[in-house]
Order: C-alpha cells, then structure tokens, then sequence
C-alpha cells in the first residue's frame, strides 16, 4: 500500500505558466537549452549553465549554487507562487488528439525504499548524485517523476468531475503538445484520494528512475538527521505525476549500429537467417506488425525480420521482449556488443524521431544497419516491475515528456 499527500504547490501565475514551464532537464543539451529558454523560462532553473558566458559546467558549483538564485529569484519576482494551501493537482497531456489524466501528488521516500514503488530500470550513481545535489540545495522537487497506478474507477470519477470544470492552465507547447491543469483544493476529496491511494498495493516508475533514486536518498539523509524525525516530515515526500495504467503508452526505443562486425553484407544477412525469416521490404519505410517482429534498415534497403519459434520466451517477463531477443541473438551473437551499456558501436533512437530517422543515418554512413522495435507494453513493464527484474538499457520511451515547472514541491 503507497502514501501520498496533497501540498501547497509552488507554480506559475496562469498569465506565465505557458512561458515558465519547459522541458525536462534531460532532453535537450545546454546549447539547445540556451536556444530555447525565454525571460521567465524554467530552463533556467533546471539547466542554470545556460546563465553563464561561455556555458559553463552543469556540474560545478557555481551552477549549483547559480539554480538557488534563480528559483529564489523567480519567486521573488511572482513568476513561481505557492498555493495557500494543500492540494492535488490534475495535469492533463495531449498528443495526436490523445489524452491522458495523472494526479500531481506527493509520494513517500520510504515506499521507494521498501518497494512499494516499483522500478523497472537500474541506476548509474553518477547521475543520481547530480540529481541529489539538486533536491538538497533546493530543498524542493523542481522536476516531477513520471509514475503509473492501477486503474481505479473511483479515482477516474474525481479526475472526471475535475476536468468537467475549466482548467486552470490551458496551453500547447512549441512542440504542438497540450497541456492543462486542475486544481482539486476541498479538503474532503483530497482526503478521499489519499485513502483510496492507501489501498493501492504499489506505484510503478515510468520515467525518471534518476529522480525518484535521488529523492528518495534525499529523504533518508534528512531523516538520519533529525533526531525527532516522525515519518510525517515534509522532506519525506517527493513529487510525482502518476496516471493511471490504462491512459499511458510506450513508443518504440530503436538501435542503429556502426559496423557489421566484420561482416559483408551477404554474411550477415545469412547469419539472420539462423534465427529469423528475413524478408526484403524495399526501399519504403517499414513499421514492425507485432511482437517479435522488427525492420530493419541496411544498405538503401528495409527487411522484415520474423524471430522464429524457440528463439524467445512468452513466459519469461524478460525472455519476451523483443529488446532481449535483438540484443541476445543479433546485437551479442552475431554483432558482437554485449553490453549496451558501454559499447561505443551502438546508439539508440527514440521512436518519437520516427523510423526515418534511422534511414538517415545509416544512408549518411555514420551508422551501417538500424533496427526498429515493436513498443513494449504497459503490461510487460508493471509484469517486470512485479517479478522484482530489470528491463534491458533503453527499453522503454514515454511521450509525451512531463512539463517542467507546471508544479513544484518545496519541503524547506
């Protein structure tokens, strides 16, 4: 069972929230970070190096202390304002005339630590360590994590009478993506969800496994530190965005590759043929049909390949996906990469670009053969989140991305 709380947000005035809220800090680069941030921008509090000439190191402390000021600072400024009292918060995304429905909540450090709130990813320390910094100069949540919970048809009534209302922000961002959000502030409903939510056996990370490690060790470090510490505190808790299993979708996460591992052409398509029907497609773009199906892009051409019977495992929440079945019998077997954690002759492609974006590059020569996966699924994931294993690097892609600085959660 999970605990949550309402909290007094820390957001934009409605006449800024369209300007103040950005992109997650980890999907743009600092240049483009730069290019992008207007006046008000909360780019400039995520990815404060763009605030120095020449940009300076994301990880120094003058950066650091350079994201203090200038959250600080845009408080001071009433361009970040925070609600008077506790509250949920729902925040809706459109894309491609879809919409999903997450409640802005609070989550407790101690669910991450005791596996109430699921992972499906491992953790590189360095960048948990970067996050921490953040979290614990700030003493606040800028950035959301991305969470999913089982379908509730009681929670899915609130979230209906609260967007049967106007919403407080309505707004499409640059990239033609739509965002709004709800403010849920009668005291009873939000008890109401916090006790529906007590009765729910476990939340699920979507995206920003980085996030939810470091606030969580933020949370036991404050803990350790107060000697009177009763659980309730407000640094126990962190921000989440979480949205219901059934309105999330995962796009596929592709693989280019920069050699054939001294392989012809003709050699490796015939060492495909060990494991899969490999059929020529042509020239035209080809899309994966279903599991166990990829395309892939070699030499001006696209091929169907087919995994043959025996080769993968339905029953295993592993075996069955299909980014173990490339990496086991393509990518290691044949290719020769087998940790696509450190190899430097492979990449990856989130299928927001499209599978045109593959074609690009591998008829620029800098890669030499691509392969397009078919999405995993929300079931696959909460399946290998509850069997307590770890999905393969680079498995899953969500879009759209969460909107930074739409909410923030202050626990100073």
């Amino acid at each position: 069972m999970v605990k949550i709380k309402p909290f007094q947000g820390i957001r934009p005035p409605k006449e800024y929230a369209a300007e103040v809220a950005s992109r997650p800090y980890d999907v743009l680069n600092s240049v483009e970070a730069k290019a992008e941030a207007t006046e008000r921008s909360l780019l400039h509090i995520i990815k404060p190096e763009i605030d120095f000439d020449p940009i300076a190191d994301e990880h120094s402390e003058p950066v650091y202390q350079k994201a203090v000021e200038n959250f600080r600072l845009w408080q001071e400024r009433g361009w970040l304002v925070q609600d008077s009292k506790e509250c949920y918060y729902v925040y809706a995304q459109t894309m491609n005339g879809r919409t999903q429905y997450g409640l802005v909540m609070c989550c407790h450090f101690e669910d991450y630590l005791s596996g109430a709130i699921k992972k499906h990813e491992l953790t590189r320390p360095d960048k948990e360590e970067d996050r921490m910094i953040h979290v614990r100069n700030q003493k606040a949540n800028i950035e959301p994590v991305f969470f999913a919970y089982p379908d509730n048809a009681e929670i899915d009534a609130i979230v209906a009478e609260t967007v049967s209302k106007p919403a407080e922000y309505d707004f499409t961002a640059a990239d033609t993506f739509g965002h709004k959000l709800w403010v849920i502030d009668n005291e009873a409903t939000c008890r109401r969800i916090t006790d529906i939510f007590a009765t729910i056996p476990a939340l699920y990370v979507a995206d920003g496994h980085h996030r939810t490690s470091a606030a969580a060790r933020v949370g036991a470090e404050c803990k350790a530190a107060n000697p009177n510490h009763t659980g309730e505190e407000e640094y126990c808790y962190f921000l989440a965005v979480t949205f219901p299993e059934s309105h999330l979708r995962i796009i596929d996460y592709n693989r280019v590759v920069k050699d054939l591992n001294g392989l012809t052409e003709e050699q490796f398509l015939a060492a495909l043929e060990a494991d899969f029907v490999v059929e020529k497609v042509g020239a035209e773009i080809y899309t994966p049909s279903a599991l166990h199906n990829f395309s892939m892009y070699l030499a001006g051409q696209w091929y169907s390949l087919t995994a043959k019977q025996g080769t993968y495992d339905d029953n295993d929440p592993i075996g069955v996906l299909d980014v173990t079945v490339l990496s086991n019998l393509v990518l290691d077997k044949i290719l020769g990469i087998a940790d696509l954690r450190t190899s430097k002759r492979i990449d990856f492609v989130g299928g927001i670009r499209g599978l045109g974006e593959l074609q690009k590059r591998v008829d620029s020569g800098e890669m030499k053969v691509a392969f397009a996966l078919y999405p995993v699924s929300m079931r696959q994931l909460i399946d290998i989140a509850d069997t307590g294993n770890i999905m393969p690097p680079k498995t899953t892609w969500f879009e759209p991305k969460l909107r930074s600085g739409v909410v923030i959660h202050s626990f100073k």
